[in-house]
């Protein structure tokens, strides 16, 4: 069976032993990057290959042009996926352990490969926690898998980069979604970002509201009900999705994908690289 969005932990556990399937760890923390390999370590899926945002996913920060997690260029998109075993015949499942919706990380690496045309890629639906509480095995210890050759088919409809956010809002026809917090999205609670506020025009989505109480995602009909509402008569492959880093707004990405609506995009660059343009608007409260 081909995984494209979410995959349990009872559906994982029965492909451990397969040399098709991929499992890659994504746990990390902002503000304390170490933590996610020292967990892997300390604990993990068996057979899961440990990747670290900034350092493997992401292209160094460039002060004042950049996002904080900006993109990874093509090439070396493709050499991490090689060296990661994934090839066209392998299933990808990524997790990790973000909370209050576990995936938010995985949703990225989700995201990169589906950005290189590679379809068979899932998300562990409520992450390391689901699979704890569901009791399976774990291993310790760093592990790597054989290394494969990635061949990469570009799928830049679903990237947005600054420019398509802009032209984006000249037309009534798109959508422009911040997928922060409300209060981030107000300019209340800054923590993070230099600058509060949102990209005017932007309609607040919050990630978080597509969680449950245990941190996996709601039901398929809950997630269409909610994105049909949010996107109105604008279809997905016209609505474009931000966070402050780009990394939680592909859980919107996902959802959309998972709820039966469509690719949207993501704006990868998100809030963190709008601000470094001094002449970019920047909008406050609703």
């Amino acid at each position: 069976m081909n995984y494209q969005t979410l995959i349990s932990p009872t559906e994982l556990a029965n492909h451990l032993d397969d040399p098709k399937w991929a499992i890659i760890d994504c746990r990390f923390t902002l503000g304390n990057p170490e933590r996610g390999r020292r967990d892997y370590l300390e604990g993990h899926i068996p057979g899961a290959v440990y990747v670290h945002l900034e350092e493997e996913m992401c292209a160094p920060v460039i002060k004042g042009k950049s996002g904080r997690h900006p993109l990874l260029p093509l090439q070396e998109t493709v050499q991490l996926f090689s060296r990661l075993g994934i090839d066209q015949e392998v299933q990808v499942v990524a997790y990790d352990d973000w909370t209050p919706i576990s995936g938010a990380v995985a949703a990225r690496f989700w995201w990169m490969l589906r950005w290189l045309g590679h379809e068979r890629v899932a998300v562990l639906d409520g992450g390391w926690q689901a699979w704890l509480r569901a009791q399976m095995p774990t291993a310790c210890g760093p592990e790597r898998r054989q290394p494969r050759t990635f061949l990469p088919n570009l799928h830049l409809e679903i990237y947005a980069s600054m420019a398509d956010v802009k032209a984006a809002l000249l037309y009534p026809t798109w959508k422009v979604f911040d997928s922060r917090t409300a209060d981030r999205y107000r300019g209340e609670n800054e923590t993070i970002d230099p600058v509060a506020g949102h990209i005017p025009g932007a309609i607040n989505a919050p990630y978080t509201e597509n969680a449950t109480q245990e941190g996996t995602f709601r039901s398929v009909e809950e997630l269409r009900q909610r994105f049909r509402t949010l996107l109105g008569d604008t279809p997905a492959r016209k609505a474009i999705f931000y966070c402050g880093s780009g990394v939680t707004a592909a859980v919107n990405v996902l959802a959309v994908k998972q709820a039966g609506l469509g690719n949207a995009r993501l704006y990868v660059g998100s809030w963190s690289e709008w601000i470094t343009d001094a002449e970019n608007p920047v909008a406050h409260n609703g």
